[in-house]
């Protein structure tokens, strides 16, 4: 999808200065005892999964601005999300989402090994309607008063574990827009019931070495309550479910100035964090790119997660979950999936045993200064050279754009229409 001499045209004009600033930072953290050499390993070897609706272009609930050479259909998507692979070398896998991406087994491993991808979490559709379905989802999916809609709700999900098992998949996702808008319109209490009923049925039909992640998301569609609203009650139902299910954090899902660092200490404290969506949010859930509103606090979240990785068996899984409305969606996950891979970079440059003796000593100053220590170190040259030495593009954007791989698809693929509104 990316010729080859593009990439290493672009790499040539910027190798040697990459190379004079990768050196000049490594003798810098050799002063501080931390080996480059290291680090870059790390980074390199992290991963993040994008999301196969991420290559679309998205929208508002008033208005919906289409782009140039959109994806048709799955296998449109993946040939966009392996682009991204080709020039980050940090995106192996796509996040699948039912029903909008559903396809033959067979057609979705051909493609993806044709493009060199994996498949991520499924992510099963419970929060709008589909034209053959027969109960409809507008007062709830898996909490709905009715049994059949709750029935119809549950085999979509063992559908989508069905297909994830086919694929290579090795967990499930379930969000659901469940809630109320007037008071009194649910009996809390029942409908919660109704959904742990539900999801049990779900989480019994997961193999043996699947992991059921349920998210939580303070607001929208539902804007008086809704039924899986913050991390209290995301926990409560893995605690009820087993010890496949787990929480999945999405950065965006929490009012302002939550402290979702310490949310995710707290998952992880208990054994429960899953994985993450991340994104960046101003107000709510914005879905912006990730690190363009607060890049310190995705630095805090890293921050636990080092912390964390001192356990063998902590593994929690990375994905980006975005809507771009007014940019290139291709750019926009390139630039995410490098700042997601800035962030852990930063927090693995954490004097950790300086930070545990100020801790102890209740050092505030120290120890804050000890974080910010870190995050205020530029590892760009530690994150370009893990892309040059797995041959992707030093300059992702830069080097696509130089492609002309935008044009290219927009001359083979229709344009889309804008009608309508809602976000996609």
């Amino acid at each position: 999808m990316i010729e080859p001499d593009i990439i290493e045209q672009t790499n040539d004009k910027a190798a040697a200065s990459l190379r004079a600033d990768y050196d000049a930072l490594g003798e810098h953290l050799d002063r501080r005892g931390i080996d480059i050499a290291t680090v870059k390993h790390k980074v390199a070897s992290y991963g993040i999964a994008v999301p196969s609706w991420g290559v679309g272009t998205g929208g508002t609930r008033f208005a919906r601005f289409p782009g140039a050479g959109e994806p048709r259909d799955v296998f449109d998507k993946l040939d966009d999300c392996a682009v991204i692979h080709r020039l980050t070398a940090a995106t192996p896998s796509v996040s699948l989402h039912i029903p909008w991406d559903a396809q033959p087994a067979a057609d979705l491993n051909s493609k993806a090994e044709e493009v060199g991808l994996a498949f991520d979490a499924m992510n099963s559709n419970t929060f709008q309607d589909q034209p053959d379905q027969a109960h409809s989802y507008k007062f709830g999916s898996l909490s709905h008063t009715d049994a059949a809609t709750r029935r119809q709700a549950v085999d979509h999900n063992i559908a989508c574990i069905e297909l994830g098992r086919q694929i290579g998949s090795k967990a499930l996702t379930i969000w659901v827009g469940d809630g109320s808008n007037f008071p009194g319109q649910t009996n809390f209490t029942r409908q919660f019931g109704r959904y742990l009923d539900a999801a049990t049925q779900v989480y019994d039909a997961l193999p043996d070495d699947w992991t059921l992640l349920s998210e939580h998301k303070m607001y929208e569609p539902a804007f008086y309550s809704t039924v899986v609203q913050d991390w209290g009650t995301n926990l409560l139902i893995a605690q009820q479910l087993g010890d496949k299910a787990k929480c999945l954090v999405d950065l965006g899902h929490h009012a302002p100035n939550v402290n979702i660092e310490m949310i995710v200490a707290r998952l992880t404290q208990f054994g429960k964090l899953g994985g993450f969506h991340f994104n960046d949010s101003k107000y709510g859930d914005d879905d912006l790119d990730t690190g363009s509103i607060d890049p310190y606090r995705l630095f805090l979240v890293f921050n636990e997660l080092v912390e964390a990785e001192a356990d063998p068996d902590f593994d929690p899984m990375h994905m980006l979950d975005q809507s771009h409305n007014v940019t290139d969606p291709i750019e926009s996950l390139m630039i995410s999936a490098t700042e997601v891979q800035r962030a852990y970079a930063q927090a693995l440059l954490v004097d950790r045993a300086a930070l545990a003796g100020f801790q102890d000593d209740n050092d505030a100053l120290m120890a804050t200064t000890t974080l910010k220590r870190g995050f205020r170190t530029d590892v760009e040259p530690i994150l370009a050279m893990a892309r040059l030495e797995a041959g992707a593009a030093i300059d992702p954007v830069t080097t696509y754009r130089a492609s002309g791989y935008r044009a290219r698809v927009a001359n083979e693929r229709p344009a889309v229409s804008g009608a309508g509104g809602g976000i996609v």
